[in-house]
């Protein structure tokens, strides 16, 4: 709640008497209801706000609290749930020629949507806003879940709230924390809290989707001839893989099922191995012999 100060809002002095507060508030409530402003944003807005200090400071408790506490801690200790508890809008509005026949139907939002309809009578709970964390994953940590602490902040009160991240959760995917959101207004039920991932680049390996990505060298031999290498695996595993004779130079080669799980269903992505043969930049003696050698015989 964003610190207010509630009698220049009204336009009248801290001593300011019952009756001129009312006034005040009748005043500025006739030019910016929304029966008189026909969707203004700008005016719904400040409708908002007088309609807010006139709660408080019509209000002899509040306002007692409001004076002595000072704005930014009576916001931080009163909800907009508790500022407008009691306040009876349709009396109100009724009062300075709003509401029946036809008028005060209007419905606009003291908070995520109005808890007031028609004349201002209260009309239902609502739901606190959802919020979105983003956590940082390694690739390890995709493939084989993990526990990850989340600090939330809601309003002065933090939060701590351990989150279980299965694994296949790449990057884009989110889970859902029911009523870990922001609180309720009007006794209305919290809202939810949703994880979204982001994998943070790996020395390694690189993903896309669920696939694995990682490059190997081999030496010009190895290529012609053909050799195994050995591929390491995003679970720590090492594999076996058969280079055949002839290889050509940025072939790609699939290790099935080596990938990063799916979040359900339990399939894996692929394991993608990128070969790279080695051309040396200089030879010695023995090796130009062999190439020229090679050369004779028709390679």
């Amino acid at each position: 709640m964003a610190e207010a100060d509630y009698y220049k809002i009204l336009g009248v002095d801290k001593k300011a008497s019952d009756s001129e507060i009312k006034k005040a508030y009748r005043k500025l409530a006739m030019k910016y209801h929304p029966d008189h402003t026909k969707g203004d944003k700008s005016a719904e807005e400040t409708f908002k706000k007088i309609s807010e200090a006139y709660a408080v400071l019509s209000d002899k408790e509040k306002r007692q609290q409001y004076d002595t506490y000072g704005s930014a801690d009576f916001q931080q200790r009163f909800s907009q749930e508790d500022i407008f508890r009691g306040f009876d809008f349709g009396s109100i509005f009724k009062e300075f020629g709003f509401g029946g026949g036809g008028r005060g139907n209007f419905h606009f939002s003291f908070g995520n949507e109005s808890p007031f309809g028609a004349g201002g009578r209260q009309q239902r709970r609502i739901k606190g806003s959802d919020l979105i964390y983003e956590i940082p994953l390694t690739l390890q940590e995709v493939a084989s879940g993990t526990t990850k602490m989340v600090s939330l902040q809601h309003g002065t009160r933090p939060e701590k709230i351990s989150v279980k991240v299965p694994a296949g959760m790449i990057t884009g995917k989110k889970i859902r924390l029911a009523g870990k959101g922001e609180p309720g207004s009007f006794g209305g039920p919290p809202g939810d809290l949703y994880i979204t991932s982001k994998v943070v680049p790996d020395n390694q390996f690189s993903a896309e989707d669920h696939d694995l990505y990682l490059s190997r060298e081999i030496k010009l031999s190895d290529a012609i001839l053909g050799t195994t290498i050995s591929v390491p695996t995003i679970d720590g595993k090492e594999l076996s893989l058969k280079i055949p004779p002839a290889t050509k130079h940025k072939t790609k080669m699939r290790l099935s099922g080596h990938g990063l799980p799916h979040m359900k269903g339990g399939k894996k992505g692929n394991l993608f191995v990128n070969v790279h043969v080695v051309i040396p930049k200089k030879l010695n003696k023995k090796q130009k012999e062999l190439v020229g050698k090679l050369a004779d015989a028709g390679l």
